[in-house]
């Protein structure tokens, strides 16, 4: 099979939908090298794509973001197709939510969440016009959609009027770097380099309304009104959309001596950081599939999860989890990790259990099978 991935997400280092993009490209050379792999992407100038398998080809279209979205809708609108500007295959896979109209490939479109109708409040009102106007266009034309989750499944049939027969669950998996890990000079490197303490509560996401990081401050506020003797909370994450009211919240708690921002944290040196966490703490609303308390679980911390949207699938029993908005729940359940050295030892060795479950070599086996299956 000649096959071309959208790589643009993982060449513009977008966090979810770039790592997904690159995983999955580097799984599917692994696994199945017998086909012809083009990673195609999207920008106004030539883009390192030394990460990329050796055996992909790399094509560029020569637009930015916005005119190369645009032109996609301007090609839907007019009822043109757009392959004669793109690399010729049989499979076209569509995985930065943006989906060509092509005639002579078959085309797969993976929607990771539906996050812009449950909290606009949170997108560009740009984003939000083209996702609202165009999502159900690509879902609509594509041969097949994969899911992330069945939340996410089950978000796009209720809210995109999309055929559930049409939609594939296929999970994320943690990549292989994500693991327990045994060298104390690397983990001892990574604490110094980033003035961690002997021990401590993680947050590990990008700083922004829908992460939740509010009703986490306050249930470690409410922590330490309880005089429960507990370690610092670590905040590891970038500034993202609207994140001023979420971390003035940490001086209007005086927390300012008890709570540690390590802003940017270098990627390499993030599974040593969830090694190292006493608990990992993951109050999100909304998540389309939830990878970071599985890269968590696959490292061996504790985690204690909100359980909303897909956050249950990802996590199972081999955590605990707590309504999003529930303060006090989440208070109890980091006294009861912290507290509790054989429940610690359980829910580590339930979460490596559970994050094995999910692997690269199973995604990318299951979405080859949906490859053939639509060719046929």
């Amino acid at each position: 099979m000649r096959i071309t991935l959208d790589l643009s997400p993982y060449l513009h280092r977008h966090a979810g939908l770039g790592r997904y993009a690159g995983e999955l490209l580097n799984a599917l050379c692994e696994f199945a090298p017998q086909h012809e792999y083009t990673a195609l992407y999207h920008a106004t100038r030539e883009l390192s794509a030394q990460d990329l398998p050796q055996a992909t080809r790399p094509v560029r279209v020569p637009l930015g973001a916005k005119p190369w979205r645009m032109s996609v809708l301007l090609a839907y609108y007019a009822g043109v197709s757009m392959d004669r500007w793109l690399p010729a295959s049989e499979i076209f896979h569509g995985t930065d939510h943006l989906l060509p109209p092509l005639k002579n490939s078959k085309s797969i479109f993976t929607i990771h969440d539906l996050i812009f109708r449950f909290f606009p409040e949170y997108h560009l009102p740009l984003n939000r016009w083209f996702l609202d106007l165009m999502l159900p266009k690509f879902m609509q034309r594509a041969d097949a959609i994969i899911a992330v989750s069945e939340n996410t499944k089950r978000d796009v049939v209720r809210l995109m009027n999309i055929p559930p027969e049409k939609i594939t669950v296929i999970y994320e998996a943690a990549s292989s770097v994500f693991r327990p890990m045994e060298s104390r000079d690397v983990l001892e490197r990574v604490r110094a380099a980033y003035q961690l303490p002997p021990r401590f509560i993680l947050f590990f996401s990008t700083i922004e309304p829908r992460k939740n990081l509010v009703t986490l401050l306050d249930a470690y506020a409410e922590l330490l009104r309880r005089q429960i003797e507990i370690p610092p909370l670590v905040v590891m994450g970038r500034k993202g959309w609207l994140y001023q009211d979420t971390l003035r919240r940490i001086g209007d708690l005086d927390l300012t001596q008890r709570v540690i921002l390590t802003d940017w944290v270098e990627s390499a040196d993030v599974p040593a950081v969830l090694n190292m966490a006493d608990v990992f703490v993951f109050p999100s609303l909304y998540e389309g599939f939830g990878l970071t308390p599985l890269e968590a679980m696959a490292c061996g911390a504790p985690v204690i999860s909100s359980n909303a949207s897909s956050l249950p699938e990802v996590v199972g029993d081999a955590g605990i989890l707590v309504e999003p908005r529930d303060v006090k729940g989440f208070a109890d359940a980091m006294a009861r990790v912290l507290q509790d050295d054989a429940l610690r030892h359980e829910l580590h060795t339930k979460g490596l259990t559970q994050a094995s479950r999910f692997s690269w070599e199973r995604a990318a086996r299951e979405t080859l099978a949906l490859y053939e299956r639509v060719l046929k």
